[in-house]
């Protein structure tokens, strides 16, 4: 139970000063360099993604499909539509 609660504190930890804007790797090394193990400092970073994943939003858009015609000199060609279907559809 003590070692769970320990590992608790850790994602805590982790969770508040990644809100400060501090990464994942410097407050790590911070953890590792203030006498904790790296295995345990790890397994907390490990718990923290997990949550952070089953908290972040389902994206349900699909992507957007953009063509391009390039010409010989690397450049995008712009085919314009002819006036009578820009008016007309």
């Amino acid at each position: 139970m003590e070692h769970y609660n320990h590992g608790k504190k850790l994602v805590d930890y982790l969770k508040n000063n990644l809100k400060k804007g501090y990464t994942i790797e410097s407050l790590k090394w911070a953890l590792i360099g203030q006498g904790y193990s790296r295995t345990a400092v790890e397994r907390a970073i490990g718990e923290l993604n997990k949550e952070l994943a089953r908290k972040a939003p389902i994206l349900k858009e699909e992507p957007v499909i953009k063509y391009e015609i390039i010409g010989e000199d690397n450049k995008p060609i712009i085919i314009k539509k002819p006036w009578w279907k820009r008016i007309f559809g």
